[in-house]
Formats: structure tokens, sequence, C-alpha cells
């Protein structure tokens, strides 16, 4: 088992950082290139670009919850819940027809 995580492409896992605006303000957000590649598909999804979608996520938590400390790791986050829904999803079909 352990072979499977072991066994992933450094690539995967090395960080990239992107500029953007958020609320007007510069600035740069530091993530995995694996959860870049979730959060385009999320904002894909919504109709919506990579930034966008940052900026729109962002400023809709500062209205529910205030500022957010570790911003970085909400996205990392919103990533599983975003692989968790799929799951569910998909298993949904499968189950009701068993």
């Amino acid at each position: 088992m352990c072979h499977l995580f072991a066994s992933q492409d450094p690539e995967s896992y090395a960080f990239e950082t992107r500029s953007m605006r958020l609320n007007g303000q510069s600035t740069s957000i530091r993530l995995e290139k694996v959860f870049w590649t979730i959060i385009e598909q999320i904002a894909a999804s919504e109709g919506m670009t990579a930034p966008r979608f940052i900026s729109t996520l962002h400023r809709e938590v500062l209205l529910l919850r205030g500022e957010v400390p570790n911003f970085t790791s909400h996205l990392r986050c919103i990533c599983l819940v975003a692989i968790e829904a799929r799951r569910a999803g998909a298993a949904a079909p499968q189950q009701e027809a068993a």
C-alpha cells in the first residue's frame, strides 16, 4: 500500500506559486501542482478561471467567517471536499443499482 503513495511523481507535489488579486490586493498563493489542477477543475465546473474562483471563494469566506488564518490550507481542504463530493456522486448510482 505504501508503494502507491511513495511512488508518486515528485512533479505532482512540487510547489507552484501564482500571483493574483484577492479583493483588490495583489498576493501570491503557493500550492502543490496537484492542488492547482484540482482548483482549475473546480473553477471550470463553476464556469470561472482559477483566479476568479479563488477570489470569489476568499470573498465569501470573509463574509461568512472573517479572516482565514491559513487560506492556502483552506484551499487544500476545498480540494479534498471536491474529491469526496465527486466520489460520493459517482458512488451513489452504483449503490442504488445494488
